[in-house]
Protein backbone atom coordinates (compact mmCIF):
# COMPACT_ATOMS: atom_id res chain seq x y z
CA UNK A 1 0.00 0.00 0.00
CA UNK A 2 3.09 2.23 0.90
CA UNK A 3 4.13 2.29 -2.90
CA UNK A 4 0.36 2.84 -3.92
CA UNK A 5 0.09 5.53 -1.87
CA UNK A 6 3.26 6.97 -3.24
CA UNK A 7 2.20 6.83 -6.75
CA UNK A 8 -0.82 9.04 -5.86
CA UNK A 9 1.36 11.75 -3.67
CA UNK A 10 3.78 12.00 -6.89
CA UNK A 11 0.65 12.57 -8.63
CA UNK A 12 -0.49 15.17 -6.39
CA UNK A 13 2.57 17.00 -5.94
CA UNK A 14 3.21 17.51 -9.73
CA UNK A 15 -0.67 18.50 -10.37
CA UNK A 16 -2.55 19.27 -7.13
CA UNK A 17 -4.96 17.07 -8.41
CA UNK A 18 -8.54 16.77 -6.43
CA UNK A 19 -8.85 13.30 -7.88
CA UNK A 20 -5.29 12.42 -6.10
CA UNK A 21 -5.76 14.18 -2.92
CA UNK A 22 -9.11 11.73 -2.49
CA UNK A 23 -7.51 9.37 -3.05
CA UNK A 24 -4.66 9.95 -0.41
CA UNK A 25 -7.70 10.57 2.13
CA UNK A 26 -9.15 7.16 1.47
CA UNK A 27 -5.70 5.57 1.97
CA UNK A 28 -5.06 7.26 5.19
CA UNK A 29 -8.74 6.23 6.46
CA UNK A 30 -6.82 2.38 6.23
CA UNK A 31 -3.72 3.59 7.66
CA UNK A 32 -5.92 5.05 10.50
CA UNK A 33 -7.65 1.72 11.03
CA UNK A 34 -4.35 -0.22 10.90
CA UNK A 35 -3.06 2.16 13.64
CA UNK A 36 -5.05 0.93 16.42
CA UNK A 37 -5.12 -2.67 15.18
CA UNK A 38 -1.14 -2.90 15.08
CA UNK A 39 -0.13 -4.90 18.44
CA UNK A 40 -3.29 -7.05 18.29
CA UNK A 41 -2.92 -10.57 17.84
CA UNK A 42 -3.87 -11.88 14.12
CA UNK A 43 -7.17 -12.98 14.63
CA UNK A 44 -8.52 -10.04 16.36
CA UNK A 45 -6.44 -7.57 13.46
CA UNK A 46 -8.74 -10.06 11.07
CA UNK A 47 -11.51 -9.30 12.54
CA UNK A 48 -11.41 -5.75 12.51
CA UNK A 49 -10.22 -5.41 9.08
CA UNK A 50 -13.44 -7.63 8.10
CA UNK A 51 -15.48 -5.02 9.90
CA UNK A 52 -13.82 -1.79 8.91
CA UNK A 53 -11.13 -2.07 6.44
CA UNK A 54 -12.99 -4.49 3.65
CA UNK A 55 -15.61 -1.90 3.06
CA UNK A 56 -13.24 1.17 2.70
CA UNK A 57 -11.14 -1.25 0.37
CA UNK A 58 -14.51 -2.26 -1.74
CA UNK A 59 -15.59 1.22 -2.26
CA UNK A 60 -11.85 2.51 -3.10
CA UNK A 61 -11.91 0.06 -5.76
CA UNK A 62 -14.90 1.10 -7.28
CA UNK A 63 -13.91 4.81 -6.62
CA UNK A 64 -10.96 3.90 -8.63
CA UNK A 65 -12.46 2.11 -11.39
CA UNK A 66 -15.07 4.70 -11.65
CA UNK A 67 -12.64 7.95 -11.84
CA UNK A 68 -10.39 6.15 -14.17
CA UNK A 69 -12.07 6.71 -18.04
CA UNK A 70 -13.06 10.42 -16.48
CA UNK A 71 -9.16 11.53 -16.41
CA UNK A 72 -6.36 11.66 -19.30
CA UNK A 73 -5.24 8.32 -19.37
CA UNK A 74 -1.42 9.51 -19.87
CA UNK A 75 -2.18 11.53 -16.32
CA UNK A 76 0.24 10.69 -13.49
CA UNK A 77 -2.83 10.08 -11.73
CA UNK A 78 -4.28 7.61 -14.15
CA UNK A 79 -1.41 5.66 -14.05
CA UNK A 80 -1.51 5.61 -10.03
CA UNK A 81 -4.93 4.31 -10.44
CA UNK A 82 -3.76 1.45 -12.93
CA UNK A 83 -0.68 0.71 -10.21
CA UNK A 84 -3.15 0.16 -7.53
CA UNK A 85 -5.91 -1.62 -9.76
CA UNK A 86 -2.86 -3.99 -11.15
CA UNK A 87 -1.88 -5.03 -7.72
CA UNK A 88 -5.06 -5.40 -5.81
CA UNK A 89 -4.65 -8.82 -4.93
CA UNK A 90 -1.48 -7.70 -3.25
CA UNK A 91 -3.39 -4.51 -1.71
CA UNK A 92 -5.86 -6.44 -0.08
CA UNK A 93 -3.83 -9.27 1.27
CA UNK A 94 -4.50 -7.78 4.97
CA UNK A 95 -8.21 -8.88 4.67
CA UNK A 96 -7.35 -12.83 3.80
CA UNK A 97 -4.62 -13.17 6.55
CA UNK A 98 -4.41 -11.15 9.77
CA UNK A 99 -0.45 -11.61 10.05
CA UNK A 100 -0.45 -9.59 7.28
CA UNK A 101 0.90 -5.55 7.01
CA UNK A 102 -0.63 -3.10 5.14
CA UNK A 103 2.55 -2.36 3.95
CA UNK A 104 6.36 -3.49 3.55
CA UNK A 105 7.59 -0.43 4.67
CA UNK A 106 9.23 -2.12 8.08
CA UNK A 107 11.27 -4.82 6.09
CA UNK A 108 12.05 -2.11 3.40
CA UNK A 109 13.61 -0.15 6.45
CA UNK A 110 15.15 -3.32 7.32
CA UNK A 111 17.71 -4.28 4.17
CA UNK A 112 17.94 0.25 3.56
CA UNK A 113 21.91 -0.47 4.74
CA UNK A 114 22.54 -3.36 2.59
CA UNK A 115 20.48 -1.81 -0.58
CA UNK A 116 22.78 1.13 0.15
CA UNK A 117 25.85 -0.57 0.33
CA UNK A 118 25.11 -2.59 -2.66
CA UNK A 119 27.50 -1.08 -4.86
CA UNK A 120 30.42 -1.57 -2.04
CA UNK A 121 29.13 -5.84 -2.03
CA UNK A 122 29.82 -5.63 -5.32
CA UNK A 123 33.54 -6.73 -5.03
CA UNK A 124 33.14 -9.15 -1.85
CA UNK A 125 36.30 -11.36 -2.88
CA UNK A 126 34.63 -14.30 -3.83
CA UNK A 127 31.02 -16.10 -4.13
CA UNK A 128 31.83 -17.54 -0.65
CA UNK A 129 33.00 -14.20 0.75
CA UNK A 130 29.43 -12.91 -0.32
CA UNK A 131 27.89 -16.00 1.29
CA UNK A 132 29.98 -15.19 4.39
CA UNK A 133 28.66 -11.40 4.37
CA UNK A 134 24.79 -12.35 3.78
CA UNK A 135 25.23 -14.82 6.55
CA UNK A 136 26.63 -11.72 8.95
CA UNK A 137 24.11 -9.26 7.75
CA UNK A 138 21.43 -11.71 8.39
CA UNK A 139 22.75 -12.42 11.74
CA UNK A 140 22.97 -8.56 12.68
CA UNK A 141 19.30 -8.17 11.01
CA UNK A 142 18.01 -10.99 13.38
CA UNK A 143 19.44 -9.85 16.87
CA UNK A 144 18.39 -6.35 16.22
CA UNK A 145 14.46 -7.89 15.59
CA UNK A 146 14.77 -9.74 18.98
CA UNK A 147 16.38 -6.84 20.53
CA UNK A 148 19.89 -7.07 20.72
CA UNK A 149 22.58 -4.66 20.27
CA UNK A 150 24.46 -6.31 16.79
CA UNK A 151 27.76 -5.37 18.09
CA UNK A 152 27.00 -6.84 21.86
CA UNK A 153 25.40 -10.00 20.26
CA UNK A 154 28.11 -10.64 17.94
CA UNK A 155 30.98 -10.36 20.84
CA UNK A 156 28.84 -12.92 22.92
CA UNK A 157 28.97 -15.26 19.59
CA UNK A 158 32.95 -14.37 18.74
CA UNK A 159 33.88 -15.05 22.90
CA UNK A 160 32.01 -18.18 22.94
CA UNK A 161 31.98 -20.00 19.37
CA UNK A 162 35.26 -21.40 19.73
CA UNK A 163 34.36 -23.71 22.52
CA UNK A 164 30.41 -24.50 21.68
CA UNK A 165 30.11 -28.08 20.29
CA UNK A 166 29.80 -27.34 16.44
CA UNK A 167 26.52 -29.60 16.31
CA UNK A 168 24.77 -27.03 19.41
CA UNK A 169 26.03 -23.93 16.94
CA UNK A 170 21.98 -23.07 16.75
CA UNK A 171 21.90 -22.23 20.64
CA UNK A 172 23.92 -18.97 19.85
CA UNK A 173 21.44 -17.71 17.47
CA UNK A 174 19.12 -14.55 18.82
CA UNK A 175 16.33 -16.04 19.41
CA UNK A 176 17.72 -19.10 21.38
CA UNK A 177 19.08 -16.91 23.87
CA UNK A 178 17.43 -17.37 27.40
CA UNK A 179 16.70 -13.75 27.84
CA UNK A 180 15.29 -13.89 24.39
CA UNK A 181 13.24 -16.67 25.06
CA UNK A 182 11.97 -15.15 28.58
CA UNK A 183 10.49 -12.12 26.20
CA UNK A 184 9.07 -13.77 23.90
CA UNK A 185 7.45 -15.81 26.19
CA UNK A 186 6.21 -12.62 27.99
CA UNK A 187 4.92 -11.58 24.85
CA UNK A 188 2.86 -14.54 24.34
CA UNK A 189 1.21 -14.69 27.63
CA UNK A 190 0.25 -10.53 27.15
Amino acid sequence: MAHARRKFWDAHERTKGSVAQHALERIAALYRIEDTIRSRSSDQRLRVRGEHTAPLMADLRTWLEAMLPRIPGRSDTAAAIRYALARWDALTLILRDGRACIDNSAAERAIRPVTLGRRNWTFAGSDAGGQRAAAIYSLIETAKINGFDPEDYLRHVIKCIADHPVNRVAELLPWNRPDTRLRLDQRRAA
